[in-house]
């Protein structure tokens, strides 16, 4: 499969293990789910990737849905000869995970969607924030993350300063074409075509995609279970990691036959 997206990308853990793909939000990078590799990596081959013009990989060359992103992954894996594994997303991340289960049925093992929405909310302010970021960068996003990406109380920790420099060192480009991905994507009436497991996992503290509009997935595919992780936004892995691994292990277990234990 051609795309004209090359996304650069990262793989931990054994060769032979069953796969775990890791998408990251808007704005940040592969590095988002270091706790996740730490906790998975003894069990699992784990490829993380970035977004276009995130991290590592090149900025797009035009405009982007999120199919044209989900056919990125699925190149990326196509390349990498991995054939089915179960997809982590955190908001876009998480709905290239859906985008993906949808037009390549059999890829996916199961998935899970973290802060993330089949519709995410004011589409129209989309366009209009790709603008101020075209017009006055990256930058002009930090104000308004603690209370968004993590909660207040959060802000000030070495993790929260870890988000933001990714923030910053992303660019201006790429992160105006994810936010016009996700003015586009509307998957609410093909929710019950997806029918491996699914955990979708929302901040109780999350104003971005807040849990009922989370739950949305949960209540509409066909095998889907919901979670809320209390004390926690939008970047609830980074803010609650033991919590937030614990429910991926159960999940994997359930779906995958694997243990739950995690490290």
């Amino acid at each position: 499969m051609t795309t004209g997206i090359a996304l650069h990308h990262r793989i931990d853990g054994p060769y032979d293990a069953p796969v775990l793909v890791l998408g990251p939000s808007l704005g940040t990078d592969l590095h988002l789910f270091d706790a996740q590799v730490a906790a998975f990596v003894d069990r699992f081959r784990i490829v993380r990737y970035d977004l276009p013009g995130h991290g590592g990989s090149a900025a797009p060359d035009g405009p982007r849905t999120m199919a044209d992103l989900a056919d990125a992954v699925v190149a990326l894996l196509d390349r990498l000869g991995i054939e089915r594994a179960h997809h982590v997303g955190v908001s876009i991340g998480g709905a290239i995970a859906l985008q993906l289960a949808l037009d390549h049925p059999g890829r996916a093992t199961g998935l899970t969607v973290i802060a993330s929405a089949a519709r995410f909310a004011d589409p129209d302010s989309w366009p209009q924030r790709a603008a101020t970021v075209r017009k006055e960068g990256t930058g002009a996003m930090l104000g308004s993350r603690p209370g968004t990406w993590f909660v207040h109380s959060f802000a000030g920790t070495d993790e929260a300063e870890r988000l933001l420099g990714m923030l910053r060192a992303t660019g201006d480009e790429g992160y105006a074409a994810c936010c016009e991905a996700i003015a586009g994507f509307d998957v609410r009436g093909r929710l019950p075509e997806i029918g491996v497991p699914v955990l979708a996992v929302a901040g109780a503290e999350d104003p971005a995609t807040p849990p009922e509009m989370v739950r949305v997935i949960a209540d509409g595919v066909r095998d889907g279970r919901f979670e809320i992780v209390d004390g926690a936004a939008h970047l609830l892995n980074v803010e609650k990691p033991e919590q937030f691994n614990a429910l991926l292990g159960a999940q994997l277990a359930a779906s995958g036959g694997v243990s739950g234990r995690v490290n």
